[in-house]
C-alpha cells in the first residue's frame, strides 16, 4: 500500500495511490492517519473513485512530524569516502519540521551559504508509539518508508564538531512522494540522486550499516518514538563535498532523488532571497 498527503483548498487530505491516480481516505495528513490504531484498515477500505491530481499538490508525506531523527555515516561507501572508520553506534542529529518541503517543491538555497550538498536517503516512518524496543518490536513499529534528501550546508555543518547548524535550514529537505508499507520495499532497492540528469549517487539500501529496525530500537532507547516520527537513515557515497574539487548545488539545477519501489523527488533549485 502507498499513501500520500495532498494539499487542497480545505487543508491536507490523505490518499491511497492506485494505478491512474488517488483514492481519498479522508481529511488530515498521513501523520494524522497513523495516530489511529486501525490506520491500515482505514486506508485499505477506502473505496472512492480514483482521481487525478497535479504532482505539485503533493505535500511532505508527514508535514509536521514530532521528531525528525537523522543518522550520519550509515552507508559503508559514504563512510569510506569521508575518510572515517565504521562506527560502533549510530551517529545521530536532528532536523526540525520547518526544513521539510514537498516532493516537487522548489529547494531554496539560503544566501548565507554557497556549499549546499545533496544526500539521498531512505526515511523510516514510525507507525506506533514505542520505547526501548527490541528488534521484533522495532520492526512492528515501522509503518513504512519514504524518501528524504538531507540537503546539507557543509560550510555551516563543519563550523563546529556538532552538525545541527548545517542540517536544519528552512525549506531545504524534500520528503515524499509517499509512504510505502514494508511489504512494498525490496531489501536491496536501488537508491540514487541525479543533478541535471547526471547520476551523482547510486547504491542500494542493502549497504546500510544500521538498518531500519536497528535504528528504531536504538533511538527508542533514548526517547519514545510516536506515530509519524521520521528517522532519516543516512546517505550513500557520491556526495559533492567528498569530490575533488568539491561540488555543490547551484540555482537553476534540478535535483532528483529516487528509491526503487517508492518513487522520486523532483526539486528545482532556486536562490532564496534575503528577506
Amino acid at each position: 500500500m502507498k499513501l500520500a498527503t495532498l494539499r487542497t483548498s480545505d487543508g491536507f487530505r490523505t490518499v491511497r495511490i492506485e494505478e491512474g491516480g488517488y483514492v481519498d481516505i479522508g481529511p488530515g495528513d498521513v501523520g494524522d492517519l497513523l495516530t489511529r490504531v486501525d490506520w491500515q484498515a482505514v486506508a485499505a477500505r477506502a473505496d472512492g473513485p480514483v482521481s487525478e491530481a497535479a504532482p505539485s499538490l503533493l505535500a511532505p508525506v508527514v508535514p509536521r512530524p514530532g521528531k525528525i531523527v537523522c543518522v550520519g555515516l550509515n552507508y559503508r561507501t559514504h563512510i569510506t569516502e569521508m575518510g572515517r572508520d565504521l562506527p560502533d553506534h549510530p551517529t545521530l542529529f536532528a532536523k526540525f519540521p520547518e526544513t521539510l518541503i514537498g516532493p516537487y517543491d522548489h529547494l531554496a538555497l539560503p544566501p548565507e551559504s554557497d556549499a549546499a550538498d545533496w544526500e539521498a536517503e531512505l526515511a523510516v516512518v514510525v507507525g506506533r508509539s514505542v520505547r526501548r524496543a527490541d528488534r521484533a518490536t522495532a520492526e512492528a513499529a515501522i509503518a513504512g518508508y519514504t524518501i528524504l534528501n538531507d540537503v546539507s550546508l557543509r560550510d555551516w555543518q563543519f563550523r563546529t564538531k556538532e552538525w545541527l547548524q548545517g542540517k536544519t535550514w528552512e525549506s531545504t529537505t524534500p520528503l515524499g512522494p509517499c509512504l510505502v508499507t514494508p511489504d512494498e520495499l525490496a531489501p536491496d532497492a536501488e537508491i540514487s540522486c541525479t543533478i541535471d540528469d547526471e547520476v551523482v549517487q547510486k547504491s542500494t539500501i542493502g549497504d546500510l550499516l544500521f538498518d531500519a529496525a536497528d535504528l528504531v530500537a536504538y533511538v527508542s532507547t533514548i526517547v519514545t518514538l510516536n506515530p509519524g516520527d521520521l528517522i532519516a537513515t543516512g546517505t550513500t557515497g557520491g556526495v559533492g563535498h567528498a569530490r575533488k574539487p568539491p561540488r555543490y548545488l547551484r540555482p537553476g539545477q534540478t535535483m532528483v532523488t529516487r528509491i526503487e519501489g517508492i518513487g522520486e523527488l523532483v526539486n528545482p533549485v532556486r536562490q532564496e532571497p534575503l528577506s
